[in-house]
């Protein structure tokens, strides 16, 4: 049973010092691990259109990390972090951004113990900026935002005073150097609290070489959440719950993927994600394709209808369609409702045992230990994720969101 999968079979020792605390100084300088016909070997990542094959698709998530951390501090003294991780009110990712008065978010809170009631306030660009939590989720809170400047929008709020948030196991402040290193070159699309690091290696002239070779881009849109680094601490993953992540995807994307289908490589985990739920989207839809259309047609909905919810790619029901037919699918949909891009959420959890619909390929970094990633990289390879994890540490390789890449294929 998948579900029965036990997180200790995906272990692996990672010393600290193997993790890399900065990024090299010319991004395409990285090392890049090749995993083909079980067969690993090295390069380096400025190589990577030789070992692509012309006319592949790359896919890439255009997601761009914001300054999601703020410190607020108490006329005690006491310090609270605000770490915003999901627009409420808007929930439109785009509108929340240009905000001018209030808005609400999904936080975590770091001293919360120290924040009993009450409001708490600073001063941004001569405004009042005052926050208060409404409601508790757990481990998350709902907090409002409001200020008196109308002439100040929300992200000027973040970028004049919020701090972007760097991966915990780097154990460091972040740097000034990092708003630049931790954004890849063609992000755009304002909304992750983490970036997607397997993007971090690409460089104008990685980017030439393979337009040389006739191999073609696309982009789509996840928003990584703080969820991804979520470790897996129960026994087995069924009691694991995935974090769920805003995803939008344009019509044309589809079309071109359908277009190459067979020949897809994924640019990271979060592109995996997001291209195995465009089948399960399609599935989704050739069930019942007119009820959905006032769950997604806003931007992130609702979490209903269309979700690709966490189990959902293991009942074999769901796995009837062939990647062309879900892909037609959901083109048809956006025919029927005059739409250009669809956007919703995913939960879908890839683990061993997954069949991939739609990648034939991945480009991404080296994972931490017991991780849902770690389970994903796992669903593709199979028991060689050990031979690769091990190739890594034994030749130099750095590990987590500032290290190496790894090809595979």
């Amino acid at each position: 049973m998948i579900k029965n999968i036990n997180i200790k079979a995906y272990d692996y020792t990672l010393p600290d010092e193997k993790i890399a605390k900065f990024p090299l100084s010319k991004r395409d300088e990285s090392k890049l691990l090749i995993y083909k016909d079980k067969r690993v070997g090295e390069s380096r990542f400025k190589c990577l259109s030789d070992y692509l094959p012309e006319k592949s698709l790359l896919i890439f998530n255009n997601t761009k990390v914001i300054q999601a951390r703020l410190i607020f501090q108490k006329e005690t003294g006491a310090q609270i972090e605000i770490f915003c991780l999901e627009p409420k009110e808007p929930a439109d990712y785009a509108q929340v951004f240009i905000q001018n008065q209030s808005c609400t978010w999904l936080c975590m809170i770091g001293n919360l113990k120290k924040w009993k009631n009450g409001k708490l306030g600073c001063t941004v660009q001569g405004a009042r900026c005052m926050v208060e939590r409404l409601e508790s989720y757990g481990d998350t809170h709902l907090v409002r935002f409001e200020w008196d400047n109308p002439n100040l929008s929300f992200a000027e709020i973040l970028e004049t005073c919020g701090e972007l948030p760097i991966p915990p196991y780097l154990n460091r402040k972040t740097e000034e150097s990092d708003n630049q290193t931790y954004q890849t070159v063609y992000s755009k699309i304002k909304g992750s609290v983490a970036a997607p690091t397997a993007g971090l290696h690409f460089t104008k002239d990685v980017f030439d070489s393979l337009s040389k070779k006739d191999i073609d881009f696309e982009e789509l849109t996840l928003h990584v959440g703080a969820g991804t680094f979520k470790p897996v601490k129960t026994e087995t993953i069924e009691d694991h719950v995935m974090h769920t992540e805003c995803i939008t995807v344009k019509k044309s994307t589809v079309e071109k993927i359908l277009n190459k289908l067979g020949n897809v490589f994924a640019v990271g985990t979060t592109s995996v994600r997001t291209l195995e739920s465009l089948y399960y989207i399609g599935v989704l839809i050739s069930r019942n394709p007119n009820t959905l259309v006032q769950n997604i047609t806003s931007p992130c909905p609702l979490r209903r209808g269309i979700e690709v919810t966490q189990w959902l790619p293991y009942d074999e029901e769901n796995n009837r369609l062939s990647a062309s037919e879900a892909l037609n699918f959901v083109l048809q949909y956006f025919k029927q409702n005059n739409l250009d891009s669809l956007t919703t959420h995913t939960q879908i959890m890839i683990v061993p045992g997954y069949r991939f619909k739609i990648v034939n390929g991945i480009i991404t970094n080296f994972h931490q230990p017991k991780s849902t990633l770690l389970l994903l990289i796992s669903a593709f390879v199979g028991e060689q994720w050990k031979d690769i994890y091990d190739y890594a540490l034994k030749h130099d390789f750095r590990f987590l969101s500032y290290g190496d890449s790894s090809l595979l294929l």
